[in-house]
């Protein structure tokens, strides 16, 4: 039983403890987000209400609850709750752990709750000193990690436990923990008030990592009974950004990023991603904003933005932030630099257009599924000739309906890259549509190793029946007597 003094000593530590600390859930109910993994039913609340072993790896970024989960399920099963930090311990301070588990256990009976924050810095010999006690369940383990545990966490600690992944908290929740805070006896217990402003620009700060927006509020309410934005930018030393996220400055600021990547004015375009993250803009729209830019702005004249762009998607995913910023700037510049053309999304642009306008034919019978019982009766598959029995891989046949045959989307720039398209562009067109392109034969620029004896390809589009060809005469006689799709999109 603990002593007087170490009462004393308990509550003592308790009122020096940090805001996050003091603040920290003492029930599931009390968790704010992650109802994904608490809500009635989850199979985590199921394992905590029947209290019944447990491993467990939290994957999260900064500040989503992985240590408050923790602390809450060894106070809701009465567990002893021992924690290590992955920055400062050994294989012998894992195993002093494990030791003094098993004794607590063969003593009183009492299951001890191991938590180890940032698992993922574990060598992999630190982690496999965790199996024995997780094998023989001499301990709970509570893994906690900021990265991707498919390649920080060894398998067979990995295999033993439940991956349990948590989201970081929206502006709800956030606003709801602030609220907590400044009423809590635990927290300010009411005694200091915050402006609306500053508490939006509180929230903003945050970035979805609660830690951090009660580390602010503490630092903001310290000699004072009203917190405004501007007590709040003197204690945190970040100014307010002007940036409503749901107003005209979300819309104008996100416009002038995307125009200044597609104007190559790589600056301008990294003064606006820096201001969105000041002003807590969602990464992830970011990152899907740069996505898109990728293939509308750069497309196929430089087609390595695009994975660049979505490299960094990934990163905000797997790291977050503060550090995803410098992915996402990498994105940026890479794709402000990047040549630009729009061919793409004139490309399905104009394709688009026709489907809308109802150029919509049947499938030629040569493409159709032969595969199935009967298929061949109906001459599907008929003439069909495989591209690859040719040297240069390019087949003269028909392969769009009737209706929009001869149709060209795709209008290649000379920009970068896509120079190189253009030209093969216009040869496998010559090859497809010899009708379209007089002049030279370009099967042999298109080969990558001439034959002395190239097997020779149909000249004329496969017909499969004479209906086929009496159909596709009516068709072009339709089409030639509708105008021309531009290939211009707004």
């Amino acid at each position: 039983m603990d002593s007087l003094f170490d009462e004393a000593g308990e509550r003592a530590a308790a009122s020096a403890a940090p805001l996050a600390v003091r603040m920290r859930p003492r029930t599931l109910d009390e968790v704010i987000g992650q109802r994904h993994l608490t809500a009635p039913g989850t199979p985590f609340r199921k394992l905590i209400e029947n209290d019944a072993p447990m491993s467990l790896v939290l994957w999260g970024p900064p500040g989503t609850g992985k240590t408050t989960l923790a602390y809450v399920v060894s106070q809701v099963t009465k567990r002893r709750f021992t924690e290590l930090s992955a920055v400062t311990a050994g294989v012998k301070d894992v195993r002093a752990a494990v030791d003094a588990a098993r004794r607590e256990l063969g003593m009183s009976g009492r299951q001890t709750l191991l938590f180890i924050d940032e698992v993922h810095r574990f060598s992999k010999t630190q982690q496999d000193a965790l199996l024995p006690a997780v094998e023989n369940r001499w301990v709970s383990f509570i893994g906690a990690t900021t990265e991707n545990p498919s390649f920080s966490v060894v398998s067979p600690l990995l295999s033993r436990s439940l991956l349990l992944t948590l989201q970081p908290l929206d502006d709800d929740d956030i606003r709801v923990l602030i609220t907590r805070a400044l009423a809590d006896e635990r927290g300010l217990a009411g005694t200091v008030g915050i402006d609306d402003d500053a508490l939006e620009h509180l929230i903003r700060l945050a970035g979805g990592d609660g830690r951090r927006s009660l580390t602010y509020l503490e630092a903001a309410a310290l000699g004072t009974s009203h917190i405004d934005t501007a007590t709040l930018e003197r204690a945190v030393d970040r100014a307010a950004v002007r940036y409503d996220r749901d107003g005209d400055q979300h819309y104008d600021v996100i416009s002038a990023f995307i125009k200044s990547m597609r104007g190559s004015d790589v600056d301008a375009a990294l003064h606006y991603l820096a201001r969105m993250i000041a002003a807590g803009e969602d990464p992830r729209f970011i990152a899907r904003r740069l996505i898109v830019h990728a293939s509308e702005d750069v497309g196929m004249a430089d087609p390595t933005a695009l994975q660049t762009a979505v490299a960094a998607a990934q990163a905000v995913e797997f790291v977050g932030l503060p550090e995803a910023r410098i992915n996402l700037a990498q994105a940026v510049i890479h794709i402000a630099l990047a040549p630009k053309s729009n061919a793409v999304i004139r490309a399905i642009g104009a394709a688009e257009s026709d489907v809308r306008s109802g150029l919509i034919g049947g499938v030629p019978p040569h493409l159709r599924d032969a595969h199935y019982p009967g298929a061949k009766r109906l001459g599907h598959g008929k003439g069909y000739v495989y591209p690859h029995d040719l040297p240069e891989g390019i087949v003269a046949q028909q392969y769009a309906p009737d209706v929009v045959d001869g149709r060209a989307y795709y209008e290649p720039s000379t920009h970068g890259m896509e120079s190189r398209f253009s030209e093969r562009t216009r040869l496998i067109r010559q090859i497809l549509h010899p009708e379209q392109e007089a002049g030279e034969t370009p099967r042999e620029a298109l080969r990558d190793t001439p034959r002395d004896e190239p097997r020779d390809a149909p000249d004329k589009r496969a017909a499969a029946t004479p209906e086929a060809s009496q159909e596709a005469k009516a068709e072009a006689e339709v089409t030639a007597s509708q105008p021309e799709s531009t290939g211009q999109t707004q």
